[in-house]
């Protein structure tokens, strides 16, 4: 068994389940206190959801005439629940092989790719003991949950420390049929929004008693649905807009409601700001004469890392172990690299494929492990030469 499947075993077997951590950091922490890194624990949030956070980091030696570049693994050691233990054909925290997978919560997304991480800096390390290059990983036990204790609170320390980031590489599983046919080298801005829209109440056999909201708010609806919010660009698809939920009415079938309630999201490229999504929705609420409360909740802002030192580095290193072209894509959901970039200039995302993620039975194909720790490690490698030259 080699040393990154042997790492990833260990992992799983811990019930991690957000937000508990599970001792998780502290084998990885011990791993890489071994091998020279300074491991710091910040915990963040109230005591019934207490986060457990890692940021660990190797620095080169003082005597190098610049100041070397860091590069930062980013990940989380917190799982999605398993649901029901009757689904799944093996415990779902006890790690099984069948049929050249590895199954296990966690096992895509994302112990695995921890695994890769601490496995390719150890074998970097040891054949080259001086590098030019910072080496740090950052690690959060709240990803899968509401995401306001984790990452983002690493950020604010790390910001206000004057640390300074040059490269990010968050382990999520991006890739579709095999590891490193796809890397996300940025994700869409995430925008949602609370409608309320003020009727009359009344008696449904009278309506001239009353004022109904939803007719009221059906035009404009109707409206923002077919609205062009802008064209996307190069690397990002137009901006979205969806409706998640509409809630009106008592529940009786003889009364106009006095409100309706919808809620509804923006996934929104860099062509789009927050700024200029909520004006232009509210000029078409205005415009329709609606009464109405609004609320916003930003939940990430795009972010984008064009071709250059970090996705050529990504790209050079997935093409030497696999023969693959990566493609570069933007879709899918938020991740913690939305955070991250704001403090980070190079930020991508790389690990194996998806296809089982949140799923009963989650597995990863066991030739999928050493591809991923060697793709880190050969980035490693080339990040440590750009920075001896």
């Amino acid at each position: 068994m080699s040393p990154t499947l042997r790492l990833t075993e260990q992992l799983l077997k811990r019930a991690s389940v957000t937000p508990l951590d599970a001792d998780c950091q502290a084998l990885i922490c011990s791993r890489l206190a071994a091998i020279g890194f300074q491991c710091e624990t910040i915990a963040s949030g109230p005591p019934d959801f207490l986060v457990t956070n890692l940021w660990a980091i190797r620095r080169v030696g003082a005597s190098r005439p610049t100041p070397a570049k860091t590069l930062v693994f980013a990940g989380h050691t917190d799982v999605v629940p398993s649901g029901p233990l009757q689904a799944w054909d093996s415990a779902p925290f006890a790690p099984s092989y069948r049929e050249g997978r590895l199954y296990g919560r966690g096992a895509c997304d994302m112990k695995t790719s921890l695994a890769a991480f601490v496995v390719s800096i150890e074998e970097f390390l040891q054949a080259t003991p001086e590098p030019a290059l910072n080496i740090a990983l950052l690690l959060t036990s709240d990803e899968e949950g509401p995401a306001v204790d984790g990452t983002v609170v690493v950020c604010k320390h790390l910001k206000e420390r004057g640390e300074t980031l040059d490269y990010c590489i968050v382990g999520e599983p991006t890739s579709v049929e095999r590891t490193g046919d796809m890397i996300k080298n940025g994700r869409r801005g995430s925008m949602g929004g609370k409608l309320t829209v003020k009727g009359v109440q009344g008696h449904i056999a009278y309506p001239h008693l009353a004022k109904n909201p939803i007719h009221l708010l059906a035009p404009a609806l109707t409206e923002l649905v077919h609205m062009e919010w802008d064209q996307g660009n190069a690397f990002f698809q137009p901006t979205s807009w969806q409706v998640s939920n509409i809630q009106g009415g008592t529940g009786a079938s003889n009364v106009i409601p006095g409100s309706v309630v919808v809620d509804f999201n923006f996934r929104f490229s860099t062509e789009s700001t927050p700024d200029s999504l909520q004006s232009r929705l509210t000029r078409v609420l205005e415009q329709h004469e609606l009464e109405y409360d609004l609320s916003w909740t930003i939940n990430g802002l795009p972010f984008l890392t064009p071709p250059g030192p970090l996705v050529d580095a990504v790209r050079a290193a997935i093409f030497a172990e696999t023969g693959l072209q990566a493609e570069l894509s933007t879709t899918g959901g938020t991740s913690d690299g939305r955070f991250i970039a704001q403090i980070c200039p190079q930020v991508i995302e790389l690990g194996p494929p998806n296809a089982s993620i949140h799923k009963v039975n989650e597995y990863i194909n066991v030739t999928d492990v050493e591809p991923l720790k060697n793709i880190y490690r050969r980035v490693l490698v080339h990040l440590d030469e750009l920075g001896r030259t």
